[in-house]
């Protein structure tokens, strides 16, 4: 299967590398705007993202994933391209878990030694990074980060566009607002609204340089 990647800075590194590992799929390029106009080097494809549709017309049958760990900056992309869901590949690096009942979106990215447990939903162009655990029955919405080393105990519902932090656990049952951000190490013993920034052990919320009571 013929892959192309959306972004090529740092991040990209580690999605070509679980690219690489995964048989069946053969980077053919790299789509950046890093990238003034169509280039072929080595017979790898690096180019703006306007070229997008151009190459689909040229190449056929491509699917792509968005190699950028921004979650704000992979809504955009995947609004202003316009590429359909079946045209973004789900890619797992071959040593992590992901239980038969799990289901993983499109576009989403599960890096080295992760688990996936039972029952739970992971949304669209999500990133699961090394090491991360997704335990039973959780919910992760479209466009999350889970960073290194999190733990997301049974039950958690994880809104759109949060990142959880490096080495950050959520205790079971509790959810996370949209778009919020949970620090490095911090554990999460309450829900979490909308929107905030959550650190420390146990985390707590804060909002305009407010602390969120409760």
């Amino acid at each position: 299967m013929k892959i192309i990647i959306i972004g090529h800075g740092g991040h990209s590194k580690v999605v070509t590398d679980i690219v690489h590992a995964t048989k069946g799929l053969h980077i053919i390029g790299y789509l950046d705007n890093k990238y003034e106009k169509v280039q072929v080097m080595n017979h790898v494809i690096y180019a703006p993202l306007h070229a997008v549709h151009d190459l689909k017309k040229k190449i056929g049958e491509i699917q792509f994933v968005i190699a950028i760990g921004d979650n704000k900056i992979r809504k955009m992309i995947v609004e202003k391209l316009k590429i359909t869901e079946k045209e973004f590949i789900t890619v797992i690096h071959p040593t992590s878990v992901v239980s038969p009942s799990a289901k993983v979106g499109s576009g989403t990215v599960v890096m080295p030694n992760t688990i996936i447990n039972a029952d739970t939903i992971i949304g669209n162009h999500c990133i699961l990074n090394s090491g991360s655990i997704v335990e039973h029955d959780g919910t992760i919405e479209d466009f999350v980060h889970i960073c290194p080393n999190s733990t997301i105990a049974g039950t958690v519902t994880i809104g759109e566009g949060c990142m959880v932090g490096s080495g950050a656990t959520i205790i079971p049952n509790k959810k996370i607002g949209e778009w919020t951000t949970i620090g490095a190490g911090a554990t999460v013993t309450k829900d979490l609204p909308s929107n905030c920034l959550a650190v420390g052990t146990p985390a707590k919320a804060k909002m305009k340089d407010k602390i969120i009571v409760g």
